[in-house]
């Protein structure tokens, strides 16, 4: 494992907390060798971790759209920059640079990149471990939606259980390490058909 994605929020969000972990996770990740692949933003928490992480003379790659280049908010200073055409193509390139993926507090963005690696877990199109980053229990509330899908039904607890949760950066890391998915019933898709065939008979 040498590339952590890290999904994050181009705002600082209202509390301190969120700047002062946001270095923290970027020393860690320097102290166990990680190199970092990001949106490419020089705005934000994005902003925050990548600057750490070049303090810390690990490598940076972002990865932008066009549009977002022209608006003047990419990092100038990183490693290397990776611009693509649309949003879909940053996400699938983030992905592919990855070995790892911690999701750090943040927006609309931040969630549907969330959401593009859990759905990719459940059709066995991507294998590698997601973390949320915790900090201040910024992500309670979206378990507890998850929680809720497991409970109606909406999603399996196997892909729920996929997910690490963490609000200390070490331990975060050394969980990503020692990642073991959990293992999902291989019919469960046919399952899933007969369940709806019966509902609708």
């Amino acid at each position: 494992m040498k590339n952590i994605c890290i999904f994050c929020g181009s705002s600082m969000g209202k509390s301190p907390v969120f700047k002062e972990q946001s270095i923290l996770l970027g020393k860690k990740m320097a102290q166990f060798d990680f190199d970092l692949i990001y949106g490419g933003g020089n705005i934000g928490l994005m902003r925050i971790i990548a600057d750490e992480m070049l303090k810390q003379n690990r490598q940076v790659i972002g990865v932008i759209p066009h549009f977002l280049e022209a608006k003047e908010i990419s990092h100038t200073g990183i490693t290397k920059m990776i611009v693509v055409d649309d949003m879909h193509q940053r996400k699938q390139q983030m992905i592919e640079l990855s070995d790892a993926f911690v999701a750090m507090p943040g927006g609309f963005g931040t969630l549907d990149e969330i959401s593009e690696v859990l759905t990719g877990y459940q059709l066995n199109i991507i294998s590698k471990p997601l973390a949320l980053f915790n900090v201040n229990n910024y992500f309670d509330h979206f378990l507890h939606f998850l929680d809720t899908m497991v409970k109606e039904a909406f999603l399996r607890h196997e892909h729920r259980n996929n997910i690490i949760v963490e609000n200390n950066p070490e331990k975060l890391i050394r969980k990503l390490l020692h990642f073991h998915p959990v293992e999902i019933p291989h019919k469960w898709v046919e399952e899933l058909i007969e369940h709806t065939e019966r509902c609708v008979r």
